[in-house]
């Protein structure tokens, strides 16, 4: 490489640079964010010398948006340097921290000049597992905004009818359940759910999907409903009861989008060859496989080894280490989406998997918490998907938790 390409990005322009290897300007511009801007850009490319042979690569502190979409495609290699990372080399260009859209694509031209090896490439993943990735990280985005919008519906129920509170809570899903939102939708204060009648509860169960036992069910809401409780004044209760409506209809977007979101990524997952191998795994449905597919795309050359991806999802620990004090800790620097979606899978695993139920039981005799018996499990789990996935083989029982040897059990006691 001997032309490299900085670009700091903002919503409607972008300042780029090029430089040459001995660190020397080469050339700037400021390019608008439209297709006259991409243009522009890459007629710079072409008379800096690059080729499809040999593409003058680009650093960016971003890894979305058109601009990225569009350099991705001319096959040039895209690094997105993390924005504290970048803020640490400009204090090798400037001690007086001076700041600029300028020095900004500066510093990041250089950081390629110098550090390229230290910084990873976006990965060249598929549009399938592109695709894929987008669905499934929006349908992760609509579950957390289900759980907000339920969280905010559940708090103001407390302050005016925590008789429904009671009455629903016994279904793990509580105010998200199909049953909940249709009973609210259709008595939002205490004293129009105290009125339903056990016909009215009938034909209210079975619009939201029930299908057995709802006379009994119905016996029980009218019971638990019509309760005594305590009460705002009248008017205030029709005033939080429109509230509640209004909180409703946002509870079930969320809902909506997070089922539809669901349906999408799990369709274009299974059209994956991947797929099969992913969930193949115990504890991995086609929704959460989409999750963990989402984060580490197809591209087999992204991680150099199990190790790296280890790392990427956190369940690495990592050692600091200064003269006589070591200390192993759990890595907070993450991708915290396929950490979060490990926690779940780590958890099911035990439910399906002798091995990994074994594997648990096994850290936890050692003395780890709960948390990190989970996470040692979703880092051994990582491992056999990494291999999995590299050599084309399916999922193994015996192989990925074999049974221990008299040796090692031996050391162990």
């Amino acid at each position: 490489m001997s032309v490299f390409c900085g670009i700091d990005w903002a919503s409607d322009h972008h300042d780029v640079v090029l430089v040459d290897n001995a660190g020397s300007l080469l050339d700037k511009a400021r390019i608008d964010d439209n297709a006259d801007g991409l243009a522009h850009l890459l007629q710079m490319l072409t008379e800096h010398g690059d080729s499809a042979e040999a593409p003058i690569p680009v650093a960016i502190e971003t890894s979305r948006g058109l601009l990225v979409a569009c350099l991705r495609a001319t096959g040039r290699p895209i690094y997105a340097i993390n924005p504290l990372a970048a803020a640490r080399y400009r204090d090798r260009h400037a001690v007086s921290r001076k700041k600029s859209d300028h020095l900004d694509a500066v510093v990041l031209a250089n950081i390629l000049r110098t550090d390229a090896a230290a910084h990873r490439q976006l990965p060249a993943d598929s549009e399938l597992a592109q695709a894929i990735a987008v669905l499934a990280r929006a349908q992760q985005d609509a579950v957390w905004d289900r759980t907000q919008a339920a969280n905010k519906l559940t708090s103001h129920l407390r302050a005016y009818f925590p008789g429904f509170l009671a009455s629903v809570g016994v279904r793990r899903e509580g105010v998200c359940h199909p049953i909940a939102r249709v009973l609210l939708a259709a008595a939002p204060t205490p004293g129009q759910a105290a009125q339903l009648t056990r016909a009215q509860l009938r034909s209210l169960l079975k619009k939201a999907g029930r299908k057995n036992t709802i006379d009994a069910e119905a016996e029980r809401l009218q019971t638990a409903l019509r309760a005594p409780q305590m009460r705002q004044l009248p008017l205030v209760e029709e005033a939080m009861g429109r509230q509640t409506l209004a909180l409703l209809r946002q509870l079930d977007a969320a809902c909506a989008s997070a089922d539809d979101l669901a349906e999408a990524a799990m369709e274009s997952f299974k059209q994956h060859p991947d797929a099969e191998i992913i969930t193949g795994f115990p504890g991995l449905s086609a929704l959460s496989g989409a999750r963990v597919f989402a984060e580490i795309g197809d591209d087999r050359s992204r991680f150099a080894d199990a190790k790296s991806l280890k790392a990427y999802a956190g369940s690495a620990p990592i050692t600091r280490a200064s003269g006589k004090s070591v200390a192993v800790l759990a890595r907070r620097v993450k991708n915290q989406r396929l950490a979060g979606v490990g926690y779940v899978w780590a958890f099911a695993a035990m439910a399906h998997s002798d091995g990994a139920r074994a594997h648990y039981d096994r850290r936890r005799k050692a003395g780890d918490r709960h948390t990190a018996a989970q996470r040692n499990l979703f880092n051994r789990m990582l491992g056999c998907l990494h291999h999995c996935l590299t050599h084309r083989v399916h999922y193994s029982e015996t192989v990925a938790f074999a049974a221990p040897s008299d040796t090692q059990l031996a050391d162990a006691a």
